[in-house]
């Protein structure tokens, strides 16, 4: 059974719902709202009325609404669309609009509701969750960098150990000491690789950057695997006169100075010295570090885009694990740098870093 609604009610309904509603005709402009159009968007009726609807979108939003609102006029109800609005005061107010046309009247009947508050809170939640990723990408950096790192200083000892001629030692306790130093440190160099291995199948807060000396990242480098070098008979020729200076982190510097000295120490020519050039240049106004080796090199044809990726192994090498090139690439390109590499096999390689200005 229908009920008849007399015209008063209708009109009380229109003028005490909290939900925006509104009448406006095919030619785009409004031609009757509610008091609750003239609080949201705080302009009176005049001032609605005067110009073309779309003049009170949001920019952004202009395009899209007028297309949603020519197909109205195709006899396409509107459902749950919603877009931006500007008040008068210049904020900014979402409204998810149901809007119906009436093609004998020329004119299309629309209910709004102020989302504004639901958008606030998805952006606060988008933004949290993009900083939490970002957070769980660079704490996942910062885990590879701390155990893949230590391994070459944990190397370096136990070259160090290898190297003494323990039949000079006299004494049977201090034989026994340095065994079970060794051993310790053997045991390290596993732990330290099963973590490697273990942080790969699962993938520092960004570090503030600094005044970086390059000499001086070079040195604590250079220290902490001083017997890897001096075994493997590697040189190591500088020229930083371009520049030295450079704002950047300071443990991605030495960490970046560590994973390509030992890379090219252990991919260089079998019976050829390593012979490692490191120098500085300024191109286009933009910072350069470049790193040279006599090394085995890479046939950059068969390794396309897999150069930088995560546990991609180019070498046929035991101790690889496929992570020190990822590392060096993810410290430059984190904190808006660049890298490169010029390659051919049995010909060196050259890395060119460069960096923000």
């Amino acid at each position: 059974m229908s009920i008849e609604v007399a015209p008063h009610n209708i009109e009380l309904f229109f003028e005490l719902s909290a939900d925006l509603l509104c009448i406006a005709g095919y030619d785009g402009y409004f031609k009757k709202v509610n008091p609750a159009v003239l609080r949201t968007l705080g302009f009176s009726e005049e001032e609605l009325f005067s110009k073309p609807i779309n003049e009170f979108v949001h920019p952004e939003d202009q395009h899209l609404t007028q297309q949603h609102r020519a197909n109205l006029q195709k006899q396409i109800p509107l459902l749950n669309f919603e877009n931006r609005y500007l008040t008068k005061s210049g904020e900014t107010v979402w409204l998810s609009w149901t809007s119906i046309p009436d093609d004998e009247t020329q004119t299309v009947y629309g209910v709004a509701k102020n989302v504004t508050h639901k958008k606030k809170v998805e952006e606060d939640r988008n933004t949290l969750i993009k900083n939490l990723t970002t957070l769980n990408g660079d704490l996942k950096q910062l885990t590879f960098a701390t155990s893949h790192n230590m391994r070459s200083p944990v190397n370096n000892l136990i070259k160090m150990f290898n190297m003494l001629d323990r039949s000079k030692i006299q004494d049977g306790e201090t034989r026994e000491f340095i065994e079970v130093m060794q051993g310790a440190t053997d045991s390290l160099r596993e732990t330290l690789n099963s973590y490697v291995d273990g942080l790969a199948d699962k993938a520092v807060l960004k570090s503030k950057t600094v005044k970086v000396n390059l000499g001086d990242a070079l040195d604590s480098v250079t220290r902490s695997v001083s017997s890897l070098i001096e075994s493997s008979g590697a040189t190591i020729v500088t020229d930083f006169s371009t520049w030295d200076v450079v704002d950047f982190n300071e443990c991605y510097m030495e960490s970046i100075f560590l994973n390509l000295i030992t890379n090219s120490i252990k991919y260089s020519k079998p019976g050829v010295k390593p012979e490692i050039r490191i120098h500085t240049d300024i191109a286009n106004g933009v910072k350069q570090l470049i790193f040279e080796d006599n090394g085995i090199g890479f046939d950059m044809e068969k390794i396309g885009n897999k150069l930088f990726g995560l546990n991609q192994k180019f070498h046929a090498n035991d101790d690889s694990k496929g992570i020190g090139l990822y590392l060096v690439h993810t410290h430059i390109t984190s904190l808006g740098g660049g890298i490169a590499l010029d390659s051919q096999p049995g010909k060196g390689s050259s890395f060119t870093l460069s960096f923000r200005g």
